[in-house]
């Protein structure tokens, strides 16, 4: 099912539709808040921003594309959040809110399917080292943050990391990108 797809579905009340969105979605958008925003803190904007989807999906028009759309609702939310937090991290997360929002879609979906597919060599979805690079490369996820995640050492983190970093830079190189 392609968004446009998801969000009708989402608008009918379908709560499985807004999971496939959100596990599409919500690493990118993690991401990108995480350059202006505490770690904690994006993980409750994310949290805002998929019960504001679902609540808003009927009024998607379907003009743009469903990123974008989400992207605005991201901002918004991460901008309530800077308000109540006050001071100087409502001006540096509106700051750099706007610098991402002039960043191109585009590039970003090519790279997200390019190592998607990259992604895959490393095995099944569950796979130890699939799991870290998902965290690492495309949740953006601190080295600190993995190691919890996955109750093993900092060092064992980089170690690991820096191995599947290689295996995924030959995974793109034979697949042409």
């Amino acid at each position: 099912m392609d968004d446009d797809e998801l969000i009708a579905t989402v608008a009918s009340g379908d709560h499985t539709a807004l999971r496939e969105l959100f596990d599409r979605h919500s690493p990118w958008i993690a991401g990108r808040l995480r350059r202006g925003m505490p770690a904690g803190a994006v993980e409750d904007v994310v949290q805002e921003t998929f019960i504001a989807v679902w609540r808003g999906a009927r009024s998607y028009s379907g003009r743009g594309e469903v990123g974008v759309w989400m992207w605005g609702i991201a901002r918004r939310q991460a901008a309530m959040w800077a308000r109540k937090a006050g001071g100087r991290a409502e001006a540096q997360v509106e700051a750099e809110l706007d610098r991402a929002a002039t960043e191109d879609f585009a590039p970003g979906a090519v790279r997200r399917a390019d190592l998607h597919e990259a992604l895959a060599s490393l095995g099944p979805e569950g796979d130890e080292q699939r799991e870290l690079a998902r965290l690492v490369f495309e949740e953006d996820r601190t080295v600190a943050d993995v190691a919890e995640r996955l109750g093993i050492p900092e060092g064992t983190v980089k170690s690991r990391v820096f191995k599947v970093r290689q295996r995924l830079q030959a995974a793109l190189r034979q697949g042409g990108y």
